[in-house]
């Protein structure tokens, strides 16, 4: 091969780096990352903590083991051994609080207390309270 064959593939070698470059950018490093943080969460799993399977199944684990793990489901506590490859998403830690209720919940507590009580019942207990005074 002389220079001239080598300067006419330059540019298509150049191209097939680039594209490979790509390739490992857009495709290959986000998959390798999502997987690191899917084999953490799997690793860090602990009595207690409520996570959803492949499957679909919600439950909260209650024993672990080297490669599988109990978890129970349902209000009857059924318990199902599940491997630790099948686990999708962590729900909520042991350790994690309840979601509290938002700033507005007041103003909502007192719409439902006011749809609950019957507008004869909450006439008696206006006038009554009037009565007090």
């Amino acid at each position: 091969m002389n220079t001239a064959e080598l300067m006419q593939m330059a540019p298509s070698l150049l191209m097939l780096v680039v594209f490979m470059g790509l390739m490992y950018f857009l495709l290959i490093r986000p998959q390798r990352k999502k997987e690191k943080e899917i084999s953490e969460m799997r690793a860090s799993l602990g009595v207690g903590d409520e996570i959803v399977t492949i499957g679909g199944i919600v439950g909260k684990v209650v024993k672990i083991g080297e490669e599988e793990l109990v978890i129970q489901v349902g209000s009857d506590k059924t318990k199902i051994l599940v491997k630790k490859w099948a686990i999708s998403a962590l729900e909520r830690k042991s350790g994690a609080k309840k979601i509290s209720k938002p700033a507005d919940s007041e103003k909502t507590e007192e719409k439902e207390e006011k749809k609950k009580t019957p507008k004869r019942l909450k006439k008696d207990k206006e006038d009554k309270e009037d009565a007090a005074e």
